[in-house]
Parts: structure tokens; sequence; C-alpha cells
């Protein structure tokens, strides 16, 4: 189901709104704006994460990032530091590919960035940071960072200028590609409410009139 559900987004340019509320008002990834206005991206994720503010595990990890896959790197304990800048950037999305770069954490090189007009979203910048050595991961950070993955790996993202929604695998079934269909039907009965009817929302939204007339 998930090509189903992925070139059904994209064809009708689903938005991460519609997503979200097509999962009960969730899904959406935390603090992850975006950075250049206008770009609408829809895709597999793939899951990386980084941890004690150095970035040495993100470099390894994007080596074998595949085209067309929307890559979210997951920060744990920040530090007010800059996961990576323009030159991971451009690896993923010119060399590798990626549809899009979604990550909590905050990132450098903000000019270059916006100029190159990329599909990004992240937390802010700043121009400390990380460091690029290998650390330690202990027992504890290794558990959050496998259920963070099995809940990720596998999941569709769809970013816009909202934010970001995540469909976990789990959840892409023919019973949620059904949901999708109803809330674009949905919507255009509620516009169709508002823009012809001259209902309030009021009437539309929370009273749904039209289910009586």
């Amino acid at each position: 189901m998930q090509e189903i559900i992925i070139d059904y987004i994209k064809r009708n340019r689903v938005s991460s709104t519609q997503v979200a509320d097509c999962l009960g008002k969730t899904g959406a990834i935390s603090n992850t704006s975006i950075v250049n206005r206008g770009h609408f991206r829809v895709g597999p994720v793939r899951y990386i994460y980084a941890v004690n503010g150095t970035n040495y595990d993100v470099h390894k990890q994007i080596e074998n990032i595949n085209d067309g896959e929307i890559v979210f790197i997951d920060v744990f304990d920040h530090q007010d530091k800059a996961v990576f800048g323009d030159i991971v950037s451009k690896f993923l999305i010119l060399y590798r590919q990626a549809a899009a770069i979604v990550t909590n954490g905050k990132l450098r090189d903000a000019p270059m960035l916006i100029r190159e007009n990329w599909p990004i979203w992240c937390d802010g910048f700043t121009p400390v940071g990380y460091v690029n050595h290998q650390v330690v991961i202990d027992e504890k950070l290794q558990q959050k960072i496998y259920e963070r993955s099995a809940l990720y790996d596998g999941a569709i993202a769809v970013c816009d200028d909202t934010g970001v929604t995540v469909i976990p695998s789990v959840i892409q079934t023919e019973s949620f590609y059904q949901s999708l269909l109803d809330i674009e039907h949905q919507e255009d009965i509620w516009f169709d409410c508002i823009d012809r009817r001259k209902y309030t929302t009021f009437e539309t939204v929370c009273l749904r009139r039209y289910l009586n007339e």
C-alpha cells in the first residue's frame, strides 16, 4: 500500500494538515519548520540518528541513501548546536537525490541553504556545529534509538509549508487510504458550504448542517 498512498498524496497534493486529521490530529514531527517556502514533498522515510553532540554517526548512516527518500535526522541532546550544514545538505539533495531533509535539530550555513532553495525542514539555525568524532552510545540511548527507528523507518513523510506529518508503516493500510479519500471529499463539502451555501463555520464544522439537507 505504501506506493499507492504516496502516489495518491503526491497527485492530489494532500497536505500535512489533512494527513494529520486522518491520523486523529497526530503524526507531526515536532520542532520542524520549512526553510524555503513552497516545497511539497512526500516519500518513504530514512531514519538517521544524531547523538551526544557529534555527527560522526550521521555521516556514516547517510552513505547509502536511496533516490526519493525523505531523510529524517532525529537529534538527541543537540545542546543548541547545528547537526550539519551545507556540505551534508548538498550531498543528500544533489548526489544522493533525497526528496527532502527533515530534522528536529538545528542546522548551519543558512545563507546557502536558502540560496539553493533546497527542500529542508529544521528547528532553526546556529553557526555553532557538532563535532565529528565517534562517541560511545550507552544502552539506554541505544534503546531509545531502536524505538524511534521502529516508528520512523518505513514510514511515509508528507512535508509542506505547515510542517511534516508521518504515516507509520503499520497504518499504511487500505483503511487509511480510504480515510485519505474521505478527508478530501469532506473538505470539498465544507468549502462548498462556506462558499456557495453561505453557512457559518460553526454550522459547517460543528453542527454539520449539510448532513440534514
